[in-house]
């Protein structure tokens, strides 16, 4: 399984999903976004790459793809409470 796919089914329990809720709903989700396959749970080149980011690399890249400007990664705080990275 992509490490990517196992993160999210981890985190979909944690806020109370059953097993095969959590199972369907992440597969859906990074099939959507393009981290899997359409109609597999095996990981695209994309999706391959962000599994072996860190929580805090996605942030940090979530974040300058939604910046106007382009920032350097170094220019932004990590929160692991938000999961959510700001400018310093």
């Amino acid at each position: 399984m992509p490490a990517i796919l196992e993160r999210l089914v981890k985190q979909l329990k944690a806020k109370g999903k059953s097993d095969s809720s959590a199972w369907a709903i992440a597969t859906a989700t990074l099939q959507r976004s393009g981290d899997l396959k359409k109609g597999t749970r095996e990981a695209t080149a994309k999706g391959a790459r962000r599994g072996m980011m860190t929580p805090a690399q996605r942030a940090i890249d979530r974040a300058r793809k939604s910046s106007k400007r382009k920032h350097h990664p170094l220019d932004y705080r990590y929160s692991s409470k938000t999961n959510r990275a700001t400018l310093k």
